[in-house]
């Protein structure tokens, strides 16, 4: 597994890294490929905030842990990450039967509430309309919600909108 560890406003000493090496090693038996994991480490108001993200063709991992030592989250990410991997084995492997790079017979037994977590109970339908990104910001205000989709006037693209945990905004931006 490639490995990239990036520290913002921090610098990671090499224990940590050493540390985090070692412990997404017992990953790797979910892959037969190379596979690139990012790892991100930030300080935030005193907390340590660790977010791994694991591409694998197609698939997205990822899991994040604040805590008050980044030793502790590394455990924590893992085992999160891991159970990832567990929970969803069927869908992913009905979804990608020819992704060579997954080995599918390490990820275990998926967990029993795998088959009632993916139930859909509402579906709603509306009409996308053309608006900039400000004015989706404040659609998505008006109606309290934490996300809104719209159609960007600008790009003539759907896009999405939605509220961060620091309280800014975030835009997702679709490409064909």
């Amino acid at each position: 597994m490639l490995l990239n560890i990036i520290g913002r406003n921090l610098n990671a000493g090499d224990d940590l890294k050493n540390v985090i090496e070692k412990k997404f090693e017992k990953l790797d038996k979910y892959f037969s490929d190379d596979i690139e994991a990012n790892v991100v480490l930030s300080q935030e108001k005193g907390r340590q905030k660790m977010e791994a993200t694991i591409n694998a063709k197609g698939i997205i991992f990822r899991a994040e842990e604040t805590s008050g030592d980044f030793f502790d989250s590394v455990d924590k990410v893992v085992d999160k990450l891991s159970a990832q991997m567990s929970k969803f084995k069927g869908k992913i492997r009905n979804r990608y039967k020819d992704n060579k790079s997954l080995k599918f017979e390490a990820f275990g037994a998926p967990l029993p509430e795998d088959e009632e977590a993916m139930n859909v109970v509402k579906r709603k339908k509306f009409v996308l309309e053309p608006m900039t990104v400000d004015d989706a910001i404040v659609q998505m205000e008006m109606l309290q919600h934490t996300f809104f989709i719209f159609l960007n006037v600008e790009t003539d693209t759907v896009n999405l909108v939605y509220r961060r945990n620091d309280n800014n905004y975030g835009l997702l931006e679709t490409e064909y």
